[in-house]
């Protein structure tokens, strides 16, 4: 046990690599571009003041909505979807895999569930010992099952899904803006340090090499925003994505799409001033669009799965 405990600590230790190398690539931009940058080489002071004003606002914004995704804890399932003690005794002592499945049936049939595995049977985890809900997912990395599960990410060392999908959302936007302000205000100073109009200094390093690692930055940046907007307008998570979610009437890749406006509202809630800030708006769930009975009103579609 204690050596398994000791890898354990390992594992969670060196997670928090990339974050580490993250910050410090932050903390370095900051100070070159601030003091490298805006004190010692721009040499108009109304330059300088505009070019502070817009970087300060890009830079808190987006070291606020990474935070967010940082350290919001991924949300799992509520107690409704755990096993009752009966059920659990009995399930944890039959052998058969068709006599589990008819406890998990009885034990479901009272809960808001429209999916199923591949073979249609009721998605349970084992390890974590619950039903799985709607959109949930087991994450080895965090050992839990988060709900809505979109990915693990190293870079942020936590499990992006219902509870911060925003915040993963917002956190690529406004890196990316971070990025490109920086880009577009430095290139100048970039190409003068290039050609030799003005002096070397201290700050040309700086200059030079934060024009490179901004633009490198924009590139990877942009494609993964790209594809998580994309995301967004399908109401899908990358999961989903890759595989198809299998309802009871089998496989459906745009089962929980309820139109691009009402997508977006699912990641960004129906409060569009609160849109851009990294404060949680999100609804809480829906019923699969597949499953809804015909003559059902929009407001049919919305379901309050509980959650922890």
């Amino acid at each position: 046990m204690a050596p398994s405990h000791v890898l354990r600590c390992c594992q969670r230790g060196l997670a928090w690599i990339p974050v580490i190398f993250i910050a410090l690539v932050v903390c370095w931009s900051y100070y070159a571009y601030v003091v490298e940058l805006c004190i010692y080489t721009i040499p108009s002071t109304g330059e300088k003041i505009i070019y502070l004003v817009v970087f300060h606002l890009s830079f808190i914004m987006f070291v606020w909505s990474y935070w967010k995704t940082i350290f919001t804890r991924p949300a799992n399932p509520s107690k409704e979807f755990c096993l009752p003690k009966a059920e659990k005794e009995q399930y944890e002592k039959e052998e058969r895999p068709e006599a589990q499945q008819e406890i998990l049936k009885r034990v479901a049939s009272s809960l808001p569930l429209y999916t199923r595995t591949g073979a249609g049977a009721i998605r349970y985890c084992d390890r974590c010992q619950v039903i799985k809900p709607d959109r949930c997912h087991h994450c080895s990395a965090c050992d839990m099952c988060v709900l809505k599960m979109d990915h693990h990410c190293p870079w942020v060392n936590n499990c992006v899904g219902f509870s911060n999908y925003k915040f993963f959302i917002l956190f690529l936007a406004y890196s990316l803006i971070y990025c490109l302000f920086i880009a577009a205000t430095v290139l100048q100073y970039f190409i003068k340090f290039w050609t030799s109009d003005l002096p070397d200094s201290h700050a040309k390093f700086h200059v030079l090499f934060l024009f490179f690692v901004a633009a490198m930055f924009c590139i990877s940046i942009l494609s993964l925003f790209t594809y998580h907007l994309w995301l967004v307008g399908k109401n899908r998570s990358t999961i989903e994505a890759f595989r198809a979610p299998v309802f009871r009437n089998g496989p459906d890749k745009n089962g929980f799409s309820l139109g691009f406006t009402k997508n977006i509202a699912q990641v960004f809630g129906d409060q569009k001033k609160y849109w851009l800030l990294p404060v949680f708006t999100s609804p809480r769930s829906i019923v699969p669009r597949s499953d809804v009975p015909s003559g059902h009103t929009k407001a049919s579609l919305w379901t309050e799965i509980g959650f922890t």
